[in-house]
Order: structure tokens, then C-alpha cells, then sequence
């Protein structure tokens, strides 16, 4: 479990372990509070970070569907990136 600001996340997937907690944090913003998931990607050695939901999410959009995460890993990220996602545990 990773606790950002107010949030507990779950880990889903983390590709050969690439999730740094502490550049995570770091990185994290208040942005992120309405997404159910929050995948973190590698380019270059830099972190980038986006959120998706599930469909039941008020914020939800075609392009947020969590269900298009392997489109954007393919088509917007490094080949074969190392990626994490995470997901929001609702209290």
C-alpha cells in the first residue's frame, strides 16, 4: 500500500519493479485526486504519470477509460517501458 496526501493506493502492476516511492511522491499532485488509477511510466529516466478511471467515476472520459491502458502504453510510451499502476482503495 502507498499512502499520497490523503489517498491509499494499492500496487496492480509494476513492470520488473520499477516503482520508486519517494520520486512518486514527488511527483504526485492534487491533479491526480479524482482518478481511480494512476500509471507511472519511464522515458528517458524521467517519471510521467497519468490518471485513468473506471466507468463508474464521475470524471470518467474515453480518454481516461482504464480499459485503454494497453493502448496508451502502446501507442504513447517508451517500447517496452518500464510502468507502474496503482490503484485508488476506496475507504
Amino acid at each position: 500500500m502507498i499512502k499520497l496526501e490523503n489517498n491509499t493506493y494499492e500496487v496492480i502492476e509494476n513492470v520488473n519493479n520499477c516503482l520508486n516511492q519517494e520520486e512518486l511522491v514527488n511527483k504526485y499532485t492534487d491533479y491526480f485526486e479524482p482518478f481511480d488509477y494512476i500509471l507511472g511510466d519511464y522515458a528517458y529516466n524521467k517519471l510521467r504519470l497519468k490518471g485513468f478511471c473506471d466507468k463508474t467515476n464521475e470524471r470518467f472520459s474515453k480518454i481516461n477509460d482504464i480499459s485503454t491502458k494497453n493502448d496508451y502504453l502502446k501507442e504513447l510510451c517508451a517500447y517496452k517501458c518500464n510502468y507502474f499502476l496503482i490503484k485508488k482503495v476506496k475507504e
